[in-house]
């Protein structure tokens, strides 16, 4: 077996591992440090893929911006195991009949999809090349691309107007 394939086999063992043990696991902390783990193998598939860019972004957003996200909601709600709700045992195995159902679902589409096969058009152009990328998001994107960046600064300004404790006078 070629090396890549190797790699692609351990990447792949380690993103459903820390995937099911991000949902397995009972302290919350642990669960946000196995996603980060997932979510840094992801980026690897990407590398894989000859994706450089992909792979940087999703670092940067995911396992930078989205897990400091996740840390802070996980210490402001102190999350404790007394005061968790314990689901009773039909809950839990309804919900894992249901997972098994929709895993075999999906297994009977993948195995019964066909491929597609068609012609491709090729530009030429390399659109993993940050230059090309850069061009196109502040040439042809450029009005979606400020409104992004507007939204995400009212989300910021807003998290830090709820987050703001008042001052009680005595």
């Amino acid at each position: 077996m070629s090396t890549v394939l190797i790699l692609f086999y351990f990447l792949s063992a380690i993103t459903l591992s820390t995937a099911f043990l991000t949902i397995y696991t009972r302290r919350p902390i642990h669960s946000a440090l196995y996603l980060v783990i997932c979510f840094f193998s992801i980026a690897g598939h990407y590398l894989l893929f000859n994706a450089q860019f992909l792979a940087i972004v999703h670092v940067i957003v995911y396992s930078g911006a989205i897990m400091i996200l996740f840390l802070f909601t996980i210490m402001l709600m102190n999350l404790n195991n007394e005061d968790e709700v314990h689901k009773p045992r039909i809950k839990r195995i309804g919900a894992i009949t249901i997972f098994c159902l929709l895993c075999l679902a999906l297994i009977a589409i993948f195995i019964n999809s066909k491929p597609i096969v068609g012609e491709y058009y090729s530009t030429g152009e390399d659109f993993q090349s940050i230059k090309v990328l850069g061009k196109i998001l502040l040439n042809e994107y450029m009005v979606p691309f400020e409104y992004a960046s507007i939204l995400l600064l009212v989300a910021m300004i807003g998290v830090v107007l709820l987050s703001k404790k008042e001052k009680t006078e005595e």
